[in-house]
């Protein structure tokens, strides 16, 4: 099937007003053809050497027989269970990828000790790992890929028969890797992380899971000529000038599963439209909602819900202002990486870059380099140590009124952030906060859970319009778990990467307040309740 598109209210007039433009300026056959000059001479250099997604899969069609052979031959050695060490682009496409097509993958895209000792207990002894990272350089993923290689070794088992990396080629992983002996699929050079679903970051651990990698890419190549034309039907150009056309621009974009048989897409669109939009003081902020989340009650003005639906029904009228879409997971990954591409023409940024990115990384890198103690806190309430900007926390002593406090900054046109730098497995009820918080702000809530989310909706939080405010959550962990060779533990890089990232978000002006919880599961309640 092909992808379905269909838009009314200011959604329709943006398209009405901006597809034909698009269509004469042959934005369709030109991005199609690689050109990179549609984002103008600043952008040229940097999406000269980022186009390659436009061609992803004719490029993976000749490694899907690779993936299959490894795939068999893990399980004749008794391998039932496939883990990816991964973050933003290198887990989340194989995430959606894998529960659509329910097959079993856990994905460890997390630094939290619980975490990674939650994968590590679960069926060491028939599993394999792959460590996925674009830049061979990701902290991250090097820490998971050292303590899998102890974990192994320890276990009598050879890492280098239960490890495989995927990576670009020339990166400092690809080198040691290779070197080391470990199985290695190089992707795409020319294809940035975000825009990598059916690259090798996307298709090697889903397949080695079990998931059909030519239906996929059937699925994408069947709207490849339609997204190539440069018509007025055309689902990218409709897509782009429905996001990011309106007038006003509506730069809040609620993503909503209604129907759709694909699970999780708008965790990977999220981060392939804010981290792409996100920079410039500009950017559309996706929202990752349900059908009965509070926003969607609000009436909000600034609100652009975008429905993922079934199966397709022309007869059906479109709600007043609302996009629906529907098609295959194929079809939806290759539609929406063209329309963010063309929405970043229609802003006037570059979707290719990440300026924003490092500075968390940098911020990160100081703190384990030269560690600290952690700043005192404001107060304590109860098992939660609270910090903060001086204008959320300063004059406060309970947890209500800090909460209040941050609430109170948020403008007219903003958004409340939640980022918990927790355990995802153990603790899921935390994410039970955003309609809470929803529902008291009334305003658009994002939820992420860190520091994954620093390698994808990090960049618009920096990056975007100065609208928003953060609420942080971390944990006490009762273990932790030293990274081999490294001079710092789980516990310790995660703690880092939160303190940093608070800072540099501090360091952009923006509000945030911090809780430190010593017990999760019974703090959740507390908090709610100070929400309430």
């Amino acid at each position: 099937m092909s992808v379905k598109i269909a838009v009314s209210g200011a959604a329709g007039e943006a398209v009405e007003r901006l597809v034909p433009q698009l269509v004469s300026d042959l934005v369709a056959s030109r991005l199609t053809g690689g050109d990179a000059s549609l984002w103008g001479p600043a952008a040229e250099e940097e999406s000269e050497k980022r186009l390659g997604w436009v061609e992803a899969v004719a490029i993976s069609r000749p490694m899907v027989d690779d993936i299959y052979e490894l795939r068999d031959k893990l399980r004749d050695a008794g391998v039932n269970h496939i883990v990816l060490g991964g973050m933003g682009g290198s887990s989340l496409a194989p995430e959606v990828i894998t529960r659509t097509y329910g097959v079993d993958l856990t994905v460890l895209d997390s630094t939290d000790p619980g975490q990674v000792l939650s994968a590590l207990g679960d069926r060491l002894a028939t599993s394999a790992i792959v460590i996925s990272s674009k830049s061979g350089s990701t902290v991250e993923t090097d820490s998971q890929k050292r303590i899998y290689e102890q974990y192994f070794s320890a276990a009598g088992i050879d890492p280098l028969e239960r490890i495989i990396v995927v990576t670009d080629p020339g990166s400092p992983l690809d080198a040691s890797a290779r070197a080391t002996g470990y199985r290695v699929f190089n992707a795409d050079p020319n294809v940035g992380g975000r825009y990598s679903a059916l690259t090798a970051f996307g298709l090697v651990p889903s397949g080695l899971a079990g998931v059909d990698l030519n239906e996929l890419l059937d699925e994408a190549e069947a709207v490849m000529v339609e997204l190539a034309v440069d018509n007025e039907a055309n689902p990218g150009l409709v897509l782009a000038a429905a996001i990011a056309g309106t007038r006003p621009l509506k730069d809040k974009l609620g993503i909503v599963p209604d129907g759709t048989h694909i699970l999780g897409f708008g965790d990977w669109a999220e981060q392939l439209i804010a981290e792409s939009t996100g920079k410039l003081g500009k950017g559309i902020l996706p929202v990752v909602l349900d059908i009965d989340s509070p926003e969607l009650s609000e009436n909000l003005i600034d609100l652009q819900v975008v429905r993922l639906v079934g199966d397709w029904d022309d007869t059906r009228e479109v709600a007043d202002g609302e996009i629906e879409i529907a098609g295959s997971l194929g079809g939806q990954i290759l539609v929406w990486e063209y329309a963010t591409a063309i929405a970043g023409r229609l802003l006037g940024i570059n979707p290719f870059d990440q300026p924003d990115v490092e500075s968390a990384k940098i911020a990160t890198r100081a703190l384990i380099d030269h560690p600290s103690k952690p700043a005192p806190a404001a107060f304590v309430d109860g098992d939660v140590e609270v910090r903060g900007t001086q204008n959320v926390v300063a004059g406060q002593s309970t947890l209500a009124g800090a909460i209040a406090a941050l609430l109170a900054e948020l403008p007219e046109d903003g958004y409340v952030s939640i980022q918990a730098y927790v355990d995802r497995v153990a603790h899921p009820e935390l994410a039970r906060l955003r309609d809470v918080v929803a529902k008291r702000a009334k305003r658009p809530v994002t939820f992420g859970w860190g520091p994954r989310f620093l390698h994808s909706t990090g960049q618009f939080h920096k990056g975007g319009p100065a609208v928003g405010v953060f609420l942080q959550i971390t944990t006490i962990d009762d273990v932790d778990l030293a990274v081999p060779d490294r001079p710092f533990t789980f516990g310790q890089l995660i703690r880092a990467q939160a303190d940093g990232d608070a800072s540099v978000l501090a360091d952009h002006g923006r509000p945030v307040l911090s809780l430190t919880l010593k017990n999760a599961a019974a703090s959740l309640p507390v908090i709610s309740s100070a929400l309430n």
